[in-house]
């Protein structure tokens, strides 16, 4: 893989993805399909418990697509590749948290990788928006993510105005878990990294696979499906080692050694 475009670092369970494509981050195809190949490598390697997502730079985050890439002549719609635009926001069974380590401007696609990943961090001087409308075209994913993360008129407006929120006003809004002063933004993403590397992934797998297939089910059908088991990730735990682990440690009084299985 380029080590130009997508670097990818592992250590003690923590997998990094960088996009490193100057000036401003900005996705095309080739690149889309690097990072779904990354992410892919993620998900389906035991060893790697949790991800960052994290690009070179501090001011630009993401622009998201590349227009100047389009303006060229360049294909738009083609196979961005295995989870879709920017390898994470349609990648089937990714049961593993990922933390978002945003540092400047997050715009269209970009807001949209962002809003893909479970945990968003972000520094003081961080801002986000979907300018999609300016270009006469529509912020998809985020249409469909937006107005059920924040409340829907902002939401809205965002949407249909395309104007720009700082990192203060995303916090307000519930949009970021954090912002910090841009050289405290890295120790930090690595502290919460750690801190789930070393958590329970049997459970983590529960948990996103019950968020995201109970998004569209009634409260008793969601509380039915993990009950009688319906969710591969549930069944998969209430058997494990881990499961047992847990219980043991609590009445041993010690701290549980996570084995995933």
């Amino acid at each position: 893989m380029s080590q130009q475009v997508v670097n990818i670092s592992r250590n003690n369970g923590v997998f990094e993805v960088e996009l490193d494509r100057p000036k401003a981050n900005a996705i095309d195809l080739t690149t889309s399909r690097l990072m779904g190949e990354a992410f892919k490598e993620f998900r389906d390697d035991p060893e790697m418990r949790v991800a960052i997502i994290k690009t070179a730079g501090d001011r630009f985050f993401c622009a998201g697509w590349d227009l100047k890439a389009a303006a060229n002549g360049d294909e738009v719609d083609g196979d961005y590749g295995v989870g879709g635009f920017g390898g994470l926001q349609e990648l089937r069974d990714l049961n593993k948290p990922v933390i978002a380590q945003v540092s400047g401007m997050a715009c269209g696609g970009g807001f949209e990788l962002a809003l893909s990943a479970d945990l968003i961090y972000c520094t003081d001087t961080s801002s986000f928006a979907l300018p999609e409308i300016n270009s006469g075209t529509v912020a998809d994913a985020a249409t469909v993510k937006l107005p059920k993360r924040i409340p829907y008129h902002v939401a809205m407006e965002m949407l249909f105005t395309g104007r720009w929120i700082d990192a203060a006003e995303a916090k307000q809004w519930g949009l970021v878990n954090e912002v910090l002063p841009v050289d405290q933004l890295a120790e930090r993403v690595q502290e919460v990294a750690r801190q789930l590397a070393s958590g329970p992934p049997l459970v983590f797998a529960a948990i996103k696979e019950i968020a995201r297939e109970a998004e569209d089910m009634k409260f008793q059908d969601a509380m039915n499906s993990i009950t009688k088991r319906q969710l591969a990730t549930v069944d998969t735990l209430y058997d494990s080692e881990d499961n047992l682990e847990g219980a043991k440690a609590f009445a041993e009084k010690r701290d549980p050694i996570w084995k995933g299985r």
